[in-house]
């Protein structure tokens, strides 16, 4: 656990990221906690037909590697989105490597409050996703860091 002596805190410019290729089961995966069903998910005909032209993952499934970014790297365990202001804009299929990257824009010093820019981009250095967002970060006990 870390205490309020030891805890870093987060500096303005630092940046961290995580990698992963969304895989063929996470559409189903996601349905299955979510319940979208959406044919542009589902249906080759009617995604085929779609501006996408072909099987896109639901945005869910692309935002949420930004939550792994900030719980396990930047500002690290025990943080939470008090909020996000996301842009959607290109899709991501099965089988895209989508990278998360977060920077810190803003770091109160009375609170454990960070501000983000948020970015995910396909592995062919299109962005998917990009925006902000503001998280909390306490402890594992429950404490504020």
């Amino acid at each position: 656990m870390t205490s309020q002596s030891t805890r870093v805190s987060p500096q303005v410019g630092q940046t961290a990221e995580l990698s992963r290729t969304v895989g063929e089961n996470d559409i189903a995966l996601f349905t299955e906690i979510s319940g979208d069903r959406n044919p542009l998910h589902y249906d080759e005909a009617a995604a085929k037909a779609s501006r996408f032209g072909e099987i896109v993952v639901q945005g869910g499934i692309t935002s949420a590697i930004l939550n792994a970014v900030v719980a396990e790297e930047l500002p690290g365990p025990g943080t939470v989105f008090l909020n996000v202001n996301w842009s959607f804009k290109a899709p991501v299929r099965p089988g895209d490597v989508i990278t998360g990257r977060v920077e810190v824009t803003s770091a109160r010093t009375d609170k454990p409050i960070t501000e983000l820019k948020t970015t995910v981009t396909r592995g062919d250095g299109t962005v998917v996703l990009d925006g902000t967002a503001v998280c909390y970060t306490m402890d594992l006990g429950g404490e504020a860091q």
